[in-house]
């Protein structure tokens, strides 16, 4: 998954994603290990949108 790549190519933490996102650090940390087995789509849109990225790119994209 490219959410912790793109979270520390941007400088960020855990904590300020959740801030800039508004999602809970505890699902960013969940998704980031890949212990989650099912997350809202607003939460992936709000997590997107707070890198600059869509959800597809974010999440789906195999080629970074």
């Amino acid at each position: 998954m490219n959410l912790k790549l793109e979270r520390i190519r941007r400088g960020l933490n855990q904590k300020q994603l959740s801030k800039l996102s508004g999602v809970g650090v505890n699902t960013i940390v969940k998704l980031e290990k890949g212990d989650i087995d099912s997350v809202m789509v607003h939460n992936l849109r709000k997590i997107a949108n707070a890198l600059g990225m869509t959800i597809t790119e974010l999440f789906f994209n195999d080629e970074q």
